[in-house]
């Protein structure tokens, strides 16, 4: 059995579907009014800060809310990633890739949250697809299903390699599906990325961003998918490079 977060992966009780929903257009990045944004010491630092923000408009400079809350990113740090945005890797940044341990570094849509009980806290407003045990994630690079979420009972299996979402411990209780190498789905660069509940504070994931229950619990209640939400994942120096490209707050 693999370690925190395995591949952190999203169930939906539907035949066939690829964690992205519709792709974003170009501009999505400027267009969000919610960001949660994540940054770490380093590429290789396992324990990072969110701090989440909020604007009015897309034309407003961006506010924090709340206080900073301590996450964990994959157990060997992070990698870029695919998200809505270019990203901007230089010569010898780390790329994510399937099996490496890393957490994408990027901008990534944040499409559903997810979780064991049949239906969501009062209050939320993301989609909301609760987990069943019949419903894998598939991480077989050679699979047509790679980087899709399914009902295994509803399909002819092709995998050698999947993960049930429903667990029998709490780490998925409640998640927000990151929607990481989803359109298009690129085999071998990176599967099923989440943020949950952390196992804990020195316990990196294999790919996904945790953090305590009630914290993410806080950042259920306050996402709204009509301001657009987007996950902002960097090690501090390459935020500072990308901020005013990308019209980051400033931290």
């Amino acid at each position: 059995m693999k370690s925190l977060a395995f591949w952190c992966r999203l169930v939906v009780p539907v035949l066939v579907i690829a964690l992205a929903a519709p792709a974003q257009q170009p501009g999505s990045l400027n267009a969000s009014t919610q960001l949660l944004v994540v940054t770490t010491s380093d590429w290789t630092a396992v324990e990072g800060k969110l701090q989440r923000y909020e604007r009015s408009s897309p034309h407003d400079k961006w506010k924090p809310v709340g206080g900073p809350v301590t996450v964990v990113v994959g157990k060997n740090g992070l990698g870029w990633g695919a998200g809505v945005v270019a990203d901007g890797r230089q010569s010898g940044d780390p790329i994510k890739k399937e099996g490496d341990g890393k957490a994408p570094a990027g901008v990534f849509r944040l499409s559903a949250a997810f979780g064991y009980a049949p239906n969501p806290q009062s209050g939320w407003t993301m989609p909301y697809v609760p987990l069943t045990p019949s419903v894998e994630c598939v991480d077989d690079t050679g699979s047509k299903f790679y980087n899709r979420v399914l009902d295994r009972s509803t399909v002819a299996p092709d995998w050698n390699s999947s993960e049930h979402m429903r667990r029998s411990d709490e780490l998925y209780r409640w998640g927000i599906v990151v929607e990481h190498n989803s359109d298009p789905v690129k085999p071998g660069g990176g599967s099923c990325i989440f943020m949950h509940i952390w196992r804990g504070q020195d316990q990196g994931t294999v790919g996904c961003t945790a953090m305590p229950q009630e914290k993410l619990e806080a950042v259920l209640n306050w996402l709204d998918p009509k301001k657009s939400p987007l996950l902002v994942q960097l090690p501090n120096a390459q935020y500072k490079k990308m901020r005013k490209r990308w019209k980051l707050p400033e931290q």
